[in-house]
């Protein structure tokens, strides 16, 4: 059954309002940039409106981001997958002379539309999964991940060694990551 919400307007933020069987004011801003607001039953309306007008602040820039989100689904759904496909085996080749010590042939190649990850490395059956959206990065950025992943065949946390292994193939590796989140 679907949840009937009341709508609301507080500062000029739209919201929804929704009493629920919870303990905290929960605040939700959704992709289409639609917000949300979960209460406990007894809430006084005043105090979820002054709750959302507290928020005003984090509200836009989480509108932003899921705009931004947006705009790169767009772009995503304009890349041609086998192109990306031919983009990312030619920079995992390339990488792979750093790695031919850990891995024993190039690893096989999986292009998806992740939503969370860029890429994943999966050692015991010699693949590497990389993200769709890299395609619309700059090279440096899909270069970072090829080797972040590739060095999951060595370590396979996030500590000091693999931080060296990636640093090892990739001297600039900070830099390349930021890429990754400017977008």
């Amino acid at each position: 059954m679907a949840e009937i919400g009341q709508n609301r307007t507080t500062n000029g933020i739209n919201y929804t309002l929704f009493y629920k069987k919870v303990r905290n004011l929960n605040l939700r801003v959704h992709r289409d940039g639609t917000v949300a607001l979960s209460v406990p039953r007894r809430c006084p309306v005043r105090e979820a409106d002054a709750f959302v007008a507290s928020k005003a602040a984090w509200i836009a820039r989480a509108q932003a981001r899921m705009a931004a989100a947006e705009t790169q689904d767009i772009v995503v759904n304009t890349i041609d997958r086998d192109d990306a496909a031919a983009l990312f085996e030619e920079v995992v080749r390339r990488f792979y002379p750093y790695f031919s010590h850990r891995v024993s042939r190039v690893p096989d190649l999986l292009v998806r539309d992740m939503t969370s990850r860029w890429g994943v490395c999966h050692p015991t059956k010699q693949r590497i999964t990389l993200n769709l959206k890299l395609a619309a990065y700059p090279p440096e950025a899909l270069e970072y991940v090829v080797v972040h992943e590739y060095a999951h065949f060595a370590v396979a946390g996030h500590g000091p060694d693999f931080r060296a292994e990636v640093a090892r193939v990739l001297p600039d590796w900070k830099a390349r990551r930021a890429l990754l989140r400017r977008r």
